[in-house]
Order: C-alpha cells, then structure tokens, then sequence
C-alpha cells in the first residue's frame, strides 16, 4: 500500500503589526541600534536576509517598513498609477529603467567653492550653470575657468568625490 503525502507549500511571511504608537520610538531607536540589530529588524520585517548595504540604507527601508506596517503603505490607486507613469517614462524598457537619470542639482542651487582665498559661487539653471554672470553648459568648464587647468566639475564642487578619496 502506497501512501500520498501532501506537498506542503513554503510558510508565507506575515509581518507584525506595528501600533501606532510605538512608531516614533521604533524610528528614533534606528539611529542607535547596531547593525547587526538592523539587521534582526530587517527580518523580523521582510522576511527575507537584509541586503549587503550600508548602514543608512538599512536604516531609512527599515524606517519606511515601520510606517507602512503602522500606517498602511500606499493605496493600490497610487501603486496604479506610479506603474503608469513609469510606463510613459521608459517604454516598459527595463533597462532603461537601471540607467541613472540626470543628476544635476535643481535649478537655482548655488554652489559655493573657495579655491586659493576666493569664494566662488554658481547658480544652477534649467539650461545649465551660471557663473560670474556667464552661461556655461558644465561644471567643468568653470572648474577650468576658475583653475586654469582640467578638472572634473562635479569634484571641484564637491557633488562626487574623487577617486582617491573612495
């Protein structure tokens, strides 16, 4: 006599509630914790093994899972609505959706960099960067008309760090 065993299917997580009172503790006690307690929280939360990232990154996901489990996480309309848009923006291309977007900082920011005494500023505009009452397309173009010699423009102002500091 042969016997059927019933194929049990693999537990489903189910995340804890969180009440809303508890929310603001949970959130400041993120800034304090070590990390391998964020990374207990981490799955205790997901269910899953916390990513192989920082420690800011681990704290600000985590910070969003604890409101969304007290407070609810966004409506299916807005989910909807968020994939339709993304649509429209990359064609349903994913790997147009991996590429960095522009990383110019919003029009208007000034940026300021002192170099050999003199404090200069550029202002951020729609077409580019303005400095000292000129147009200029990049960053790097001002960084060479302030030193005199080649620069990468994001360095210069300090938006990326050079490579000897990574």
């Amino acid at each position: 006599m042969t016997r059927k065993t019933k194929t049990q299917a693999a537990p489903t997580f189910t995340a804890p509630a969180i009440p809303p009172a508890d929310v603001l503790g949970r959130l400041a006690a993120l800034k304090t914790a070590a990390t391998p307690a964020l990374k207990q929280q981490w799955r205790e939360l997901f269910g899953t093994e916390p990513p192989p990232y920082n420690r800011r990154f681990l704290e600000s996901r985590l910070a969003y899972r604890v409101q969304e489990l007290a407070y609810g996480g966004l409506k299916p309309e807005t989910l909807a609505r968020l994939e339709a848009l993304g649509e429209q923006l990359d064609g349903g291309k994913v790997t147009v959706r991996r590429m960095r977007g522009d990383d110019k900082p919003i029009a208007g920011t000034q940026l300021i960099r002192e170099y050999q005494g003199v404090e200069h500023v550029v202002t951020v505009t729609r077409a580019g960067y303005e400095y000292g009452g000129q147009p200029y397309q990049s960053l790097s173009a001002i960084a060479r008309a302030i030193t005199g010699t080649r620069w990468s423009g994001r360095v210069f102002f300090g938006l990326r760090p050079s490579r000897s500091a990574a």
